[in-house]
């Protein structure tokens, strides 16, 4: 049965009829659902623009169950079926792991981008499941496998429409049936991207190339990114093909995190004046709360945002002298960001094998433990569907004052590390946390600089993309101190796997 219809304010129900008007030309009438052919040669971009709290979101979930519910497919980037020519299909995209997590935690199905730019090559013996659980096979026998292990594949695959969760529930690991990743060679149909305030000018012609048909939701309050002269992808399209929502919708409940956020809109506005709107709406709200200090405890699972890359690290090591960490070596526990893979061209295959399974530059990783052997690392990564991974590793946490970093241990070659105790605001794009600590005075900082972005305050941009990072609690850090934890790090919050997926180093690939 499909789910009733969203209500709409004017300004979403606008957007919606510009995109369904671009759907409709595409062959996709929402309307009436029903669906004709892709036509060859037709391609178009639109854009959904609006600030925190508009519905972005809340649009594009709608589109998301109008179109499934028209017979429209979706794509998640885990296995595909065979391509046919009267089958129409959509894919819902997010820069990063943690952002598409935040839709998924909405029902949305969102996937990477690049788990859509790389499809994974199956097991031929395992492929049979695949295409059975996809409706274009017969049950097939699997000996080693049995009748009790394919009814768990079904049964998990008719609850969520997952074909590796399948498999893995019929007791197969991923490196079982997963072989490797190859770029994907034939075009899609539909994509919807959120969050594409961070698209680069790759990435963009990357996904024009792949999708005829484009949707693209950003906030344009946020900061564009690095090298694009503040200036983001879909501020480049007609006006004809944008569309703004303007209507801020969680003001609407009383939000005194969107309220401060929004408020950086008043362009007389000081940074003084701003800072007393937040003792202000810490004293209404315990949403919002003044600190006097950084909470070490909260920097392991929600990094501290900054401006600077010298508060950063300075955060970065109070932390784990906060908790006895070793300088010789990491704590169970302690937060990663992956700072990109360092393989050599003719391993480029192994580089894709990486980046699918979300081990891309940004990405939130924990540490759990040494690897099973010498400079391997066992890592959950946030947000991705399958978290744990084995991966050759190159940690470096950077030292204050020196210019080399440290380097606990590190494999030859892989996917390289740095700490993650606290981040800049603008990798923190994308990401949101339950709880979020803003160290201010990198702010007020900013506000002193006078740099401006785009025409606005560097200041008020960076203000403006912390504070939306929070989901329900704010803290304001006023000064340049941290609170010590009153318990050891620990892993216990994490989903653990049964057994970590082995993403083996350049040297391996070879064996």
């Amino acid at each position: 049965m499909a789910e009733p219809a969203p209500t709409f304010s004017d300004d979403q129900a606008d957007a919606h009829a510009r995109v369904a008007d671009c759907l409709a030309g595409a062959g996709i009438d929402l309307g009436s659902r029903s669906l004709t052919p892709l036509s060859e040669g037709r391609s178009q971009v639109v854009a959904v623009t609006g600030k925190a709290g508009s519905g972005k979101t809340m649009l594009l979930a709608g589109l998301f169950r109008e179109m499934r519910d028209a017979g429209v497919e979706i794509v998640s980037g885990d296995y595909e079926a065979r391509r046919r020519k009267d089958r129409r299909t959509l894919a819902i995209l997010a820069p990063t792991n943690k952002a598409a997590s935040v839709l998924r935690g909405r029902g949305v199905p969102a996937t990477t981008i690049h788990r859509i730019l790389y499809t994974p090559v199956y097991d031929p013996q395992y492929e049979k499941i695949a295409e059975w659980l996809a409706g274009q096979g017969e049950r097939p026998e699997i000996p080693e496998l049995g009748d009790q292990a394919l009814d768990r594949a079904l049964a998990f695959y008719t609850m969520n429409n997952s074909v590796p969760g399948a498999l893995a529930a019929a007791g197969l690991r991923g490196s079982d049936f997963i072989s490797g990743w190859k770029r994907r060679e034939e075009p899609l149909d539909i994509g919807m991207v959120d969050e594409s305030s961070m698209l680069d000018e790759k990435q963009f012609e990357d996904l024009k190339e792949i999708f005829p048909t484009l949707v693209l939701f950003g906030d344009p309050a946020q900061l564009a990114p690095v090298q694009h002269a503040g200036e983001m992808v879909f501020e480049r399209l007609p006006q004809k093909d944008r569309v703004s929502l303007d209507r801020i919708h969680r003001q609407d409940a009383g939000n005194p995190i969107l309220d401060l956020a929004h408020a950086l809109g008043d362009p007389d506005l000081t940074f003084e004046e701003f800072e007393r709107q937040v003792e202000e709406a810490a004293r209404r709200d315990d949403r919002v709360v003044v600190a006097g200090r950084v909470e070490a405890a909260k920097m392991a699972r929600s990094p501290v945002l900054v401006w600077r890359n010298a508060t950063r690290i300075r955060l970065i090591h109070a932390f784990r002298t906060a908790f006895g960490a070793p300088a010789d070596a990491l704590l169970p526990g302690e937060p990663l960001i992956c700072d990109g893979i360092e393989l050599p061209l003719k391993h480029r295959k192994k580089r894709i094998d990486l980046e699918a399974r979300g081990l891309i530059k940004g990405a939130q990783v924990i540490y759990l433990g040494d690897g099973t052997r010498p400079g391997f690392s066992i890592l959950h990564v946030v947000g991705a569907p399958e978290p744990r991974v084995n991966v050759a590793s190159i940690v470096k946490i950077e030292m204050p004052d020196e210019e080399e970093p440290f380097i606990p241990f590190a494999a030859r070659m892989g996917a390289t590390f740095l700490h993650g105790a606290a981040v800049t605001i603008h990798k923190a794009q994308g990401s949101q946390w339950d709880e979020v600590q803003v160290f201010a005075p990198d702010l007020w900082a900013a506000a002193r600089a006078g740099r401006t972005e785009a025409g606005l305050p560097l200041w008020k941009r960076l203000a403006y993309v912390a504070i939306t990072r929070a989901e329900t609690r704010l803290f304001w850090v006023m000064r340049n101190r941290l609170a010590r934890p009153d318990a050891p790090l620990s892993t216990e919050d994490l989903t653990q796997a049964p057994a970590p997926l082995e993403l083996k180093s350049q040297s391996d690939a070879a064996d």
